[in-house]
């Protein structure tokens, strides 16, 4: 991505959906951060409430005196979350959430289980072991032990899983909507995953880590479904409203206590991070639901999904040679481009060794092409994920005016109307000469 102009070039300020560069250019930014801008650049109230903390001098962080910023932030987590997802550990990073609800997960079974379950098509963070629970690794890292697979979305493929494993799956790992690859699962899969945890006392452990305040439509993506609750649920990203560093992990009170709650294990957790219960990160999460909540954040979302939703679907109809599928939920939406010219299969074959082995290399440049087009010839800022199938993804910030999101599909319809040959061979020829 950093190949392509705004990898090179500085950005003066950014305010909501847009991005000011120094030569005075402004840019919309459609990629909504990659799931941490759900407030879009610099919201107003959350600047605010970083000031206020500043200037009244608070306390940071310290492990032995009461902190009412973290006290305040996981009441308000299980007030908004539904059944009794009550219990709140907030570490800094994504990752660090996931490896924590996997082992409270762990710990639940006293090390009596040996084997957790994930999806192949998962993405779960980077680390040694949320690497390793990463369907999408490439790489042979270290990582924890135990880790088994199943076919995302296909219920009977979990359930084969669990056999080859009797009664030793401590957990199982799932996103109910794959920001990575653009796929979610059904509800028949999610409330048969819910039962079936429930049968054999797996602890099943949703991450929607990307997906959570109201980014797909509703405040997280499994709250569609009545009465439908994960044992644990980790988020992060926009749970920081663009400007903290922070992450949770929320669990069902009886997995936390069964756990945790002890004097000699109480401590097993919190060690884990030197700045948990950071206080202005707290305040800054605080004020973030509070704007999610009030502004209605689910509601803005599916006015988003209204515009894009028949706008890239018109597309994919209109294109049939490039756009193969079109999905998406709310405000979260991948283009899956196909075609290209015949070039890209000679440059394959000269390409440096990894990128010739890639399977995804016709797929990756063609978007890349699309991608660089709409940034150079209309000031749109997108990008394509780097994991599945590679889409094109449309992913605005909800405080984005549907307006804009209507000129993006314009744009869109505009640089396809070129042909994918014409894009492609535009592209390499930018970046071959930008060799030289």
């Amino acid at each position: 991505m950093t190949s392509f102009g705004f990898g090179r070039e500085l950005v003066e300020r950014a305010e909501g959906a847009y991005l000011w560069q120094r030569d005075g250019r402004r840019i919309l930014d459609l990629t909504g951060g990659v799931g941490v801008l759900n407030h879009g650049h610099n919201h107003p109230r959350i600047l605010d409430v970083r000031r206020r903390f500043a200037e009244r001098r608070s306390m940071e962080v310290h492990k032995t005196y009461f902190s009412p910023y973290l006290a305040a932030l996981s009441h308000n987590l299980a007030q908004v979350l539904p059944g009794d997802l009550t219990m709140s550990f907030l570490p800094n990073s994504g990752a660090e959430a996931v490896e924590g609800a996997v082992k409270l997960a762990y710990k639940y079974h006293r090390g009596r289980r040996g084997t957790v379950l994930r999806a192949d098509s998962s993405f779960h963070g980077k680390l040694l072991g949320s690497g390793g629970l990463t369907g999408q690794s490439h790489y042979p890292f270290p990582t924890i032990p135990g880790i088994d697979t199943f076919r995302y979305g296909d219920l009977d493929s979990v359930r084969a899983a669990v056999r080859r494993h009797p009664d030793d799956v401590y957990a199982i790992l799932i996103e109910p909507f794959s920001a990575s690859t653009l796929r979610s699962c059904s509800e028949e899969f999610l409330r048969g995953l819910r039962e079936l945890c429930t049968r054999h006392q797996i602890v099943l452990v949703f991450d929607e880590i990307y997906t959570g305040w109201g980014k797909t439509g509703t405040l997280f993506y499994f709250m569609r479904y009545p009465d439908l609750v994960p044992d644990v649920l980790t988020t992060s990203k926009s749970f920081g409203g663009g400007k903290s560093s922070i992450s949770a992990f929320v669990a069902r009170e009886s997995i936390y206590r069964r756990a945790y709650d002890n004097l000699n294990d109480a401590v097993l957790q919190s060690t884990s991070t030197t700045y948990y219960g950071f206080g202005e990160e707290c305040a800054t999460a605080l004020e973030a639901i509070n704007i999610a909540v009030e502004d209605d954040y689910p509601a803005r979302a599916r006015h988003l999904e209204a515009v894009l939703a028949p706008g890239l679907r018109r597309l994919a109809e209109q294109h049939p040679d490039a756009i193969s599928e079109v999905t998406g939920a709310g405000a979260l939406w991948g283009v899956f481009l196909d075609g290209g010219p015949r070039l890209l299969d000679l440059l394959a074959k000269v390409a440096p060794v990894g990128m010739a082995r890639d399977p995804q290399f016709k797929t990756k440049v063609v978007t890349c092409a699309v991608v660089n087009a709409l940034y150079q010839d209309h000031d749109i800022y997108s990008y394509y994920t780097l994991n599945g199938r590679n889409p094109l993804v449309l992913a605005p910030s909800l405080v984005t005016d549907p307006a804009d999101v209507e000129r993006a599909i314009d744009a869109l319809d505009q640089t396809l109307h070129q042909g994918l040959g014409r894009l492609t061979i535009r592209f390499v020829k930018e970046k071959v000469s930008s060799l030289w």
